[in-house]
């Protein structure tokens, strides 16, 4: 998908057709309802998603009748992503570069379709969508994005959907680790402490980043510099205890044999 034309990216130039007619800048209208002005610009040129309650307060400050916050609605387009997660999935599908990191399963990006529809439960709707995520890693133009994907060893010794199934999903790995633009690193389980759960960082070709993290009740997406440098902090200590690629695949070829071959 072109990132010009997604549902996130139209809200935005929304947004910036209503600042424009109330003749406000970005940083004046960031004055208005509290927040930066790096934020509106993120928003209107569609790198970064807007929560209701920012569509409920440019409402108010533009005059705008509620429109922005009831064509927010877009959101609740996606039905096989869940709620949380739909404001990634256009950060992700415009990104140059993805760092992402998974504690006890596969990330998606990465999953065979038989490990997908375990996860799952069999949501062949789930499925597809999870599917059609991964075309971005193969797509021709634009490129597609860097992935760097640390996963902890408990990951691939999580037993998702029987042998077979994990057997053809640690092989997967390993065929897509020989792909110029993916690199799969695995951290040894006793190597890392604290880690408040999964996440993702995501870098656009002007260089700003979105960050995307996991725990107990969903997930959230955060522009905030605060919240980004605790992410790429995290990110950056696990990428200094995880083997390195070559070591990480000789990892999972071992447990293949080990746990998963019948």
């Amino acid at each position: 998908m072109n990132q010009y034309y997604t549902p996130q990216a139209i809200w935005g130039r929304e947004l910036r057709h209503y600042r424009k007619a109330a003749s406000l800048t970005q940083a004046q209208l960031a004055t208005k309802i509290f927040c930066s002005e790096s934020l509106i610009s993120s928003i209107e040129t569609g790198q970064a998603p807007a929560r209701p309650e920012f569509a409920k307060d440019a409402d108010e400050a533009l005059d705008t009748g509620g429109a922005l916050s009831r064509t927010l609605d877009w959101r609740k387009g996606a039905p096989a992503y869940p709620a949380w997660f739909v404001d990634w999935i256009p950060v992700e599908d415009g990104a140059v570069q993805l760092r992402v990191f998974e504690i006890d399963l596969v990330h998606g990006l990465l999953q065979t379709p038989d490990y997908a529809r375990a996860l799952l439960g069999g949501d062949e709707a789930a499925v597809e969508a999870r599917l059609l995520r991964q075309s971005i890693l193969t797509r021709e133009d634009p490129p597609p994005p860097a992935l760097y994907c640390v996963l902890d060893e408990s990951a691939l010794r999580r037993n998702v959907g029987g042998a077979k199934v994990m057997y053809e999903q640690l092989q997967h790995l390993l065929l897509l680790g020989d792909r110029d633009n993916i690199n799969i690193q695995i951290v040894p389980s006793r190597a890392h402490r604290g880690l408040r759960g999964p996440f993702a960082v995501a870098t656009s070709e002007d260089g700003s980043e979105v960050a995307h993290a996991e725990n107990a009740f969903g997930g959230a997406v955060s522009t905030r510099p605060e919240d980004l440098a605790t992410v790429v902090t995290s990110w950056e200590a696990i990428r200094t205890e995880a083997l390195p690629a070559d070591m990480s695949k000789e990892l999972i070829r071992r447990i293949v044999e080990e746990l998963w071959t019948t």
